[in-house]
């Protein structure tokens, strides 16, 4: 059993940051700014349910859309701030992708949820509600360090990073019984949460290992939940995976884990102890990276004022 590899969560907390977090960070502003001096533009980039048919393209703008400066800030700080932690260990392309898929299907969820709320409820408002946010994406960049680093603490609170989505979800609904403006980014962040634990649990696919998704009992539905619940939520969980999933994990055992026809044991843990030290590994080298940086900087600018002197 390998020793956990902890990562310093307060150094370069505002350095590092990725050119492509920075390039999404930079469209997130500027799609506030626009709607900002030119509201009408709301009607056309979120998600309004009622015109969602004739303007699909708001399934995949209105992800990119913060109509209040708290919901950009908020939105632009996580991005840059979680982006350099995700983004080194899956890759460019593979961090676009999982944006571009959580931000869509999580929009289309939203979009359903909406229409059937409608037929349940027949308030218009829910067909006309311009729907927007980059809270979903976020959400699923919550589950990402969920399945990367789950036992680092945050500091102060100390609070393991494996707890934060659910903390997430339970505060999202909790602040929905105080106000309901807050039930509009419900469904978003809800929706972003576990369409991206599907895409990081089954879609994903893996080039060092040839497979896909994330197979280990630690990143289980039922590890969103606290121990007691889990005996309930497990049976539940394995009816919805056997009807969705079935098949694909029949073919991923048959190619990926198997010998002959029984499958290898212990090969969901290997391989998720492997991607942790790997995450935590790349995430120590940039810190260290970041630290050595600023003490050169520090060095050269202690040099540059003594000669000066």
């Amino acid at each position: 059993m390998s020793t956990p590899t902890t990562v310093s969560w307060g150094t370069g907390l505002f350095s590092g940051f990725t050119r492509l977090c920075k390039g999404l960070a930079v469209v997130l502003v500027g799609s506030h700014l626009l709607i900002h001096f030119f509201p009408s533009a709301v009607n056309y980039l979120a998600l309004i349910p009622a015109r969602t048919i004739p303007f699909a393209w708001n399934l995949i703008t209105a992800g990119y859309i913060e109509q209040t400066v708290y919901g950009v800030v908020v939105s632009t700080f996580s991005l840059l701030f979680f982006g350099k932690l995700l983004e080194p260990i899956w890759g460019s392309r593979e961090f676009c992708k999982f944006i571009f898929v959580v931000n869509f299907l999580t929009s289309v969820s939203v979009f359903i949820t909406a229409i059937a709320l409608y037929y349940i409820t027949r308030q218009e408002n829910y067909l006309y509600m311009p729907l927007s946010g980059f809270h979903g994406v976020i959400s699923g960049f919550l589950v990402g360090l969920k399945q990367i680093i789950p036992d680092q603490e945050l500091p102060f609170i100390k609070i393991k990073t494996k707890w934060l989505p659910s903390i997430t979800l339970l505060l999202s609904i909790a602040v929905c019984f105080w106000t309901l403006e807050a039930t509009s980014y419900l469904p978003t962040i809800v929706s972003g949460t576990y369409i991206s634990w599907i895409y990081l649990r089954y879609w994903q696919r893996k080039p060092e290992t040839k497979h896909r998704g994330d197979p280990s009992e630690d990143f289980a539905f039922s590890s969103f939940f606290p121990e007691l619940l889990r005996p309930f939520i497990d049976p539940i969980a394995s009816i919805f995976h056997r009807m969705l999933c079935g098949r694909s994990d029949a073919s991923n055992d048959g190619q990926d884990y198997s010998l002959g026809s029984e499958p290898l044991p212990g090969s969901d843990s290997v391989e998720a102890s492997r991607r942790r030290e790997r995450g935590a590994r790349a995430l120590e080298e940039r810190l260290a990276a970041e630290r050595l940086g600023a003490a050169r900087t520090a060095g050269e600018s202690h040099s540059d004022t003594a000669e000066n002197v």
